[in-house]
């Protein structure tokens, strides 16, 4: 059961953060391992935002799809996402956003275990090594697409 928790400070606006993490379509061509996306269903209801989509994630011949159901509150600046189908028993994992003056501190949590055992051993070992990955691909490409603040 992985866990695990990255913390950046992004010279970039938290709305342009949030919009960056909401807009899943675009994972494939800047995170790491992620291979296809789909968005199924998306709705803005007032104080929150609800989406259905799948992520791709793998390399080589070992990818796997899973769906997950993810929940922006427009109120608390988190995103929460839980899996629905797929190759993990569960996935929580939240994003937090505080804008800071010219700085925005992401909080990126992740609680995860994987349906195969032996993966899931696997997985433990390099799964903060991933994380740091996945955090870094979001830094540079909210630098890339919006500069500092």
């Amino acid at each position: 059961m992985p866990q695990a928790s990255v913390k950046r400070l992004i010279e970039v606006e938290k709305e342009n953060l949030i919009d960056l993490v909401l807009d899943i379509d675009k994972y494939p061509s800047f995170i790491p391992y992620c291979i296809n996306s789909k968005v199924y269903k998306r709705e803005d209801k007032g104080e929150n935002i609800f989406i259905i989509a799948d992520l791709t994630i793998g390399k080589g011949i070992f990818k796997d799809t899973y769906k997950s159901d993810v929940r922006f509150s427009k109120k608390n600046d988190t995103i929460y996402v839980t899996n629905i189908d797929g190759p993990l028993k569960y996935l929580e994992n939240k994003w937090s956003f505080n804008q800071r003056e010219n700085i925005t501190e992401v909080i990126f949590d992740v609680d995860f275990e994987l349906k195969n055992k032996f993966l899931n051993i696997l997985m433990t070992k390099s799964f903060t090594y991933g994380l740091n990955k996945i955090a870094d691909a979001f830094q540079k490409r909210s630098e890339d697409l919006f500069g500092n603040v």
